[in-house]
């Protein structure tokens, strides 16, 4: 058995190795960038190593540097987990010739399946059912677009060495073919140095089917069931979920027979994925479902295999590359329940997907929902940064259960209990997608959801209930202490409606929610100051001296912070705009003499690395200013005084 093992990886996937390797008694080495130099993987390893600049092609992707590392470190042996160098056969043989056990295929399989035209040829030449469709050495446009033709609109243009979704273009009409295939040779040849194309036949109900095989240096090749990664954005996976609904026996039989006989034919070793395009137009079927290319790798979507079969495949990784036999045979796997894994990103849905890079100040996973536990994969932690230089993945969230219907409803939980700030998350959007009525029935394909974006990325909006929470937490800091700066901004309004004497009165909190103001009526009356304040919604989080509630409602976060605003009836008077605490005054928006509208800002005090703005509490005239810009004022100084129209 391996001693010693060096993971050429980062993030998750790197952590989730080295859980596995400690168990087993097996010493690990972790690698690093600058970037990467406080990272979680860095932190759980036994040894860790500087490899270069914060960009991978300096790091990560530097062969030369990992083998290096592994000599210089005593490791016996390099995991390469997934992207960066896992599927690069040359960096493979390097790590052989140097001496050291490469955890994964062997270079000829890597090579054999590595380019897509030929892997489709070698797969018909076993017999495993292939995507109608042109693999030919003619290049040349005229050649392609006449296979085209032949094929039928649409057609898919795919490079042979792509990956990822790049290289990738749907053509729907004879008259769109030139620009397409341009644009995709451009593409790939920039991104893969190679821009050889191949064609497919277009699927128009297309699901995404894979198997997970496994082989050894004994000859044994196994599968352990097939996984649907039909939900995807982009041809990236973003929900995966095993065994696939609607699969039958037979069909199950036929095509994890089709993946076992891909893996005999490239005398495969190790942990691979053969992915399938099937025509779901009418259910599941072994005839319509066509090999698409092998991933030469552990894949990211592993765990849920894990979970229905109770199998550890590092654990096999490791045992296989030391040189043992399979743990299991054929005939000892099994399916048991269902399992369904979402990917939890630093992404912002409602701007385009667009990534949220920056410091996690508060982040918080589910464990458990409604009894049932979360697996959470994850190379973060709380405090820790997430990088503008790697895939912004914040987590992996598995679940299992008995039935799909349950396994469904706890992903739906996990994803709405996630509490992440800053740092925007896609929490929300999984929390939608868990909720589509088509999900739950199997009605999916890779189009859903594209088909469907607009819905599922309409921009998040609080409850009233979430907001009175919010309201709430404040009202409760300022009558604990009600002598700190916060609670200038909290305005106490005594109605004549319902009046009786010693009434407690009704607050107006002015409030910004992600950074948009929010004035909240909350009143007091229903306010039990004996009562332990308790979020019924969400989860919640606050800073020193309760400036900011952090709460969650369906995945989505809403940061709740005091807008700081000028009082009504203060102690320098009605109309006097006051400072809340001491600071700088970064600008004024208003001079003497100009007329107001109630709520207008007048200007902005920069205090505690936050701007407040001051706004006017009734339509007015500015009777006094007494701010600059740039001038630094203490707490409770009036800044300037309101006149109300009228007066």
């Amino acid at each position: 058995m391996i001693q010693s093992l060096l993971i050429a990886n980062r993030g998750e996937i790197a952590c989730r190795i080295i859980r596995t390797a400690r168990a087993m008694g097996v010493r690990t080495v972790a690698v690093y960038s600058d970037a990467d130099a406080k990272a979680l993987h860095v932190r759980m390893a036994d040894e860790a190593v500087h490899i270069g600049a914060s960009p991978a092609r300096e790091s990560y992707l530097v062969g030369d540097k990992i083998i290096a590392a592994a000599k210089a470190t005593g490791a016996e042996a390099i995991h390469p987990g997934y992207g960066f160098l896992s599927e690069n056969a040359d960096f493979a043989q390097a790590v052989i010739d140097a001496g050291l056990i490469w955890v994964g295929p062997k270079p000829d399989s890597i090579r054999a399946m590595g380019l897509k035209d030929a892997a489709k040829a070698l797969m018909a030449e076993a017999g495993v059912p292939v995507t109608p469709g042109y693999l030919g050495e003619d290049q040349s446009p005229a050649r392609l677009k006449a296979e085209a033709e032949a094929i039928g609109f649409p057609v898919l243009i795919k490079a042979v060495a792509g990956g990822g979704g790049k290289g990738m273009r749907k053509v729907d009409a004879h008259q769109d073919f030139d620009d397409a295939l341009e644009s995709c040779r451009r593409e790939a040849a920039s991104s893969f140095g190679n821009d050889v194309v191949l064609l497919e036949k277009w699927i128009e109900s297309p699901r995404h089917i894979e198997v997970q095989v496994f082989g050894d240096s004994h000859g044994n090749v196994v599968h352990l069931f097939e996984r649907d990664c039909s939900l995807q954005r982009r041809h990236q996976k973003v929900i995966e979920e095993a065994p696939a609904p609607g699969m039958d026996a037979a069909t199950r039989a036929a095509v994890c027979g089709a993946a076992v006989r891909a893996a005999q034919a490239v005398n495969y070793e190790g942990a691979g994925t053969i992915e399938f395009i099937a025509d779901a137009s009418d259910g599941l079927k072994a005839d319509r479902i066509w090999f698409m290319e092998m991933n030469t790798r552990l894949q990211v979507e592993h765990p849920v295999t894990e979970e229905i079969t109770g199998q550890d495949l590092v654990e096999w990784q490791l045992r296989v590359a030391s040189g043992e036999p399979l743990p299991k045979r054929q005939d000892e796997l099994e399916i048991n329940g269902w399992a369904i894994e979402a990917r939890l990103y630093a992404e912002d849905p409602a701007k385009g997907f667009l990534p949220s890079v920056g410091r996690l100040d508060y982040l918080s996973l589910p464990e458990h929902v409604d009894g049932h536990p979360v697996r959470v994969e994850t190379g973060v932690e709380e405090k820790d940064e997430i990088s503008s230089f790697y895939d912004p993945m914040i987590a992996k969230l598995v679940v299992h259960a008995n039935e799909r219907e349950i396994a469904l409803d706890v992903l739906a939980g996990a994803c709405e209990e996630v509490s992440c700030s800053p740092v925007k998350t896609n929490a929300w959007f999984l929390v939608r997608l868990c909720d589509e009525d088509d999900f739950h029935e199997g009605r999916i394909t890779t189009s859903f959801i594209g088909d469907n974006l607009n819905q599922l990325i309409e921009n998040p909006v609080a409850s009233e209930l979430l907001r009175q929470e919010a309201a709430e937490k404040f009202i409760q800091s300022y009558w604990s202490d009600p002598e700190q700066y916060y609670h200038r901004s909290l305005r106490a309004d005594r109605g004549l409606s319902g009046f009786r004497l010693n009434a407690k009165p009704r607050f107006t909190v002015n409030l910004l929610e992600n950074g948009t103001s929010v004035p909240i009526d909350f009143d007091v009356a229903l306010y039990d100051a004996g009562t332990n304040w308790e979020p019924s919604v969400g989860s919640y989080s606050d800073t020193v001296d309760a400036r900011e509630v952090l709460l969650v409602e369906s995945g989505a976060a809403f940061d709740y912070r005091l807008e700081y605003r000028g009082t009504v009836g203060g102690s320098a008077g009605d109309g006097a705009i006051i400072a809340p605490m001491p600071g700088k005054v970064t600008s004024v928006e208003v001079s003497a003499g100009d007329k107001v509208a109630k709520g207008q800002r007048l200007l902005t005090l920069e205090a505690m690395k936050m701007e407040h703005g001051l706004t006017a509490p009734f339509d007015g005239t500015v009777a006094e200013l007494n701010a600059s810009e740039g001038a630094q004022v203490a707490v409770d100084a009036v800044l300037a005084r309101i006149e109300k129209a009228g007066d």
